[in-house]
C-alpha cells in the first residue's frame, strides 16, 4: 500500500460516517466525523507531495481549518471570512500560475451561458441571504463576487482547454458553489436531512478536488519538458 493511501481511506471513511450520522440525525457523531476530514486530506496532500507545500497552499489549508472550526461552532461570520480568504487565495493562484485564457469564436456561446448561470446564482442566493441581514452585507456581497470569479475561471478554463487539471478545477468550483448554496438553504429554510447531506458531502468533495488540483498542478510544473 502506498504511504498516502491510509490517510485517503480515512478521509473517505470520515465522509461515509458523516453521511450516515447526518442521515440518522446523530449530530454529535457527525461533528466528530467532520472534524477528521480536513486533517486526513491534509496528511494525504503532504505525503503525496513529499512534504512540499507552498505558502499559499499552506494558508489555504489553514483558513479551511479555521473556517471548519467556526462552522462546527456555528459562528457564521467567522466561517464566511475564513472561506472568503480561501477563495481569494485560490484566485491568486489562478492568476499567478496559470496561462492566460485564449478565447475562440466557438467558445463564446458556452462561456456566455456560464456567465449568465453564475450571475443568476449570485443574485438569487444573495437576495435570500441579504434579506435577513442588517449588518455585514458588504462581506457577503464580496464573498459572492470572489466565489463567482473563481468559478468563472474554472469553468472557462475547462471549456477552452478541456484538460484533466481544468476538470479538477471545475469540480472543485461546483462543489464549493453547492456547499455554499445549501449552507444558506439550511440556515433559512426548514430543516431537511437531504439539504444537510448535500451541504456536507459537497463541502467534503470540495476539499478532495482542491487537493487533487494542487497535486496535479505540482505534477505539471515538475514534469520535464520533452524536446
Amino acid at each position: 500500500m502506498k504511504p498516502n493511501k491510509p490517510s485517503l481511506i480515512l478521509f473517505f471513511l470520515a465522509l461515509l460516517c458523516t453521511i450516515i450520522f447526518d442521515w440518522t440525525q446523530q449530530d454529535v457523531f457527525a461533528t466528530y466525523a467532520k472534524a477528521i476530514i480536513l486533517p486526513a486530506i491534509f496528511i494525504y496532500f503532504l505525503i503525496s507531495s513529499e512534504f512540499e507545500i507552498r505558502k499559499t497552499e499552506g494558508a489555504i489549508f489553514f483558513f479551511c481549518f479555521v473556517g471548519q472550526v467556526f462552522d462546527l461552532m456555528d459562528i457564521e461570520l467567522g466561517g464566511v471570512i475564513s472561506f472568503l480568504i480561501v477563495y481569494t487565495l485560490i484566485v491568486l493562484i489562478f492568476i499567478r500560475e496559470h496561462e492566460r485564457i485564449q478565447l475562440t469564436r466557438r467558445d463564446v456561446l458556452p462561456i456566455s451561458i456560464v456567465v449568465v448561470f453564475i450571475v443568476y446564482l449570485l443574485i438569487s442566493v444573495l437576495s435570500i441571504k441579504l434579506d435577513s441581514l442588517d449588518r455585514f452585507n458588504f462581506i457577503y456581497i464580496f464573498y459572492g463576487i470572489i466565489l463567482s470569479i473563481m468559478s468563472y475561471f474554472c469553468f472557462v478554463s475547462y471549456i477552452t482547454k478541456g484538460t484533466h487539471i481544468t476538470l479538477l478545477m471545475s469540480l472543485m468550483a461546483v462543489s464549493y458553489i453547492f456547499s455554499d448554496i445549501f449552507y444558506i438553504f439550511n440556515e433559512y429554510f426548514s430543516y431537511s436531512v437531504v439539504l444537510v447531506l448535500i451541504r456536507d458531502v459537497t463541502q467534503v468533495l470540495a476539499y478532495y478536488f482542491m487537493v487533487e488540483y494542487f497535486l496535479e498542478k505540482a505534477r505539471i510544473q515538475n514534469r520535464p519538458i520533452q524536446q
